[in-house]
């Protein structure tokens, strides 16, 4: 199997180059160089590289910034994954589109499946919603996997600026009413190459087992980065609610997603968010530590 990961430089898509499946060649083709809205330039890559499938992992996700700048997320969001699958169909490759928890308005208090009502609730969750859309009206057999609060030890995610504001301030405030589960790329990657080995089409929802408030989330990253010394000195979490910490964009409440489908079709489970969050801040203080 030969695939081309696009948006090859952000954390996800690194994960899913460094993490190859063992019967595969992977190509990753960062933003720098393609324009994946470019309907010439992608069926010319595509042409060229002549993949048996795509794993699209670009994406607009500033999500604020994106209340301000819509055409952008669009573009990338939207009209790109649409692209893309076009494309795709013209060469026979397979698409796998990555989602976002984003889509759904987070107002129930159980695990959203596949077929739960979407009801996005910014520019950035109804651009990714419509970049859904579009792969599936262009290629119905194409797999869309939807994850939520990705983290790795490299790039820009919530673990890192926690550890970042922690080292700085001592202190942080983190809403404690929004809910999900936090994902780590690498078990992402894993999971997304698995799903194509297997198969699946459709929509998938993938993200680590349990669940967190962005409060339980920043406490575990103190916690765990105070074991390992990557904090320097003691910080602490104080928990606010939603409305003390406005944001251009609304975020849903609850967008814990149902994992079910996937796990089946993969035939495991995901691990605890816990175990993941505790290896990768390992992996930070190795790199810490190496370059001392």
């Amino acid at each position: 199997m030969k695939a081309v990961v696009t948006g090859a430089g952000g954390q996800l898509g690194q994960a899913l180059v460094a993490h190859p499946p063992a019967d595969g060649e992977v190509v990753g083709v960062p933003r720098a160089s393609l324009d994946i809205a470019d309907p010439v330039a992608v069926a010319d890559m595509l042409r060229r590289l002549r993949p048996d499938v795509v794993v699209n992992a670009a994406a607009y996700t500033a999500v604020d910034r994106a209340e301000t700048e819509p055409e952008a997320a669009r573009r990338v969001n939207a009209e790109a994954p649409g692209v893309l699958a076009s494309a795709c169909c013209g060469v026979g490759a397979r698409l796998v589109h990555v989602s976002t928890d984003f889509v759904f308005d987070g107002g129930g208090g159980a695990p959203l499946t596949p077929e739960s009502p979407t009801e996005p609730l910014s520019v950035y969750g109804a651009t990714k919603l419509e970049g859904e859309r579009r792969v599936q009206d262009a290629m119905p057999d194409a797999l869309v996997v939807r994850t939520a609060w990705v983290c790795s030890a490299h790039g820009r995610n919530f673990m890192n600026t926690m550890l970042r504001l922690m080292r700085e301030r001592g202190e942080v405030r983190v809403v404690c009413d929004q809910f999900g589960t936090p994902t780590f790329a690498g078990d992402l990657a894993q999971a997304i190459w698995g799903l194509v080995g297997a198969g699946a089409s459709g929509i998938r929802h993938w993200t680590q087992s349990g669940a967190a408030s962005w409060y339980d989330f920043a406490e575990a990253i103190r916690r765990e980065g105070q074991n390992r010394d990557l904090l320097g000195t003691e910080a602490r979490v104080v928990p606010i609610s939603t409305e003390e910490f406005p944001t251009p964009a609304r975020r849903p409440r609850f967008s814990v997603l149902d994992c079910s489908l996937a796990y089946t079709t993969l035939g495991a489970t995901a691990r605890h968010w816990q175990d993941a969050l505790a290896e990768t801040l390992a992996e930070v203080a190795r790199v810490e530590q190496q370059n001392a």
